[in-house]
């Protein structure tokens, strides 16, 4: 499994009920995407739930490497590059992926919150803690599933949540999820992955 966000800042009087239509017209066309174990489909409002920017900022959970190189060279991250200009991309190592209990009902939000490892902290300890905590997390009601992953590059955790409801504050930065494409969650496994 990998995890991917890009994130895309617009003008503070950004119309966000463009982003909106684009997502409501073009959503589906992930919804088959071989490789793809779900793209949670993420917006942010500048001044709603604490955020400071307007925001369009999709996160996903590959099953298959290629699947999300096949993604960045295809049309569709292509789209995205033409109306927007080229993202940065980021994207971390699988480490634990689980449902929740509410993964039979549709996400209507997702945080992330990424975690820097302090060169002092032991690594494995680190994703130890955390995997743990992703496991309580993942029988906690409202949450439809969890995951977590790591970018040894920088030494970050990326801590991923969708939530049926509105998400905790506490949970790290708080998307409103316009649309879930899920056709590959079988795939990403369940527990520990390292």
């Amino acid at each position: 499994m990998h995890a991917m966000q890009y994130a895309i800042t617009l003008p503070a009087d950004y119309d966000m009920q463009i982003i909106r239509r684009r997502v409501k017209s073009k959503g589906h066309l992930m919804d088959d995407f071989e490789g793809l174990g779900l793209k949670a489909y993420g917006i942010r409002e500048r001044g709603v739930e604490g955020s400071p920017v307007n925001e369009y900022a999709p996160f996903y959970l590959w099953a298959d490497p290629e699947a999300m190189t096949r993604f960045l060279t295809g049309a569709g991250f292509g789209g995205v590059s033409a109306d927007f200009g080229r993202p940065s991309v980021r994207h971390w190592q699988g480490l634990f992926h689980r449902p929740g209990p509410a993964a039979a009902t549709t996400p209507r939000a997702f945080t992330r919150r990424v975690e820097t490892l302090p060169e002092s902290t032991d690594p494995a300890t680190a994703i130890g803690r955390a995997v743990a905590a992703h496991e309580e997390l993942a029988t906690t009601d409202g949450v439809h599933s969890t995951a977590l992953a790591l970018d040894p590059q920088h030494w970050e955790l990326v801590h991923f949540t969708l939530w049926t409801h509105t998400a905790p504050a506490s949970a790290g930065d708080r998307y409103q999820v316009l649309h879930l494409s899920a056709p590959g969650t079988a795939g990403l496994g369940e527990g520990r992955q390292w």
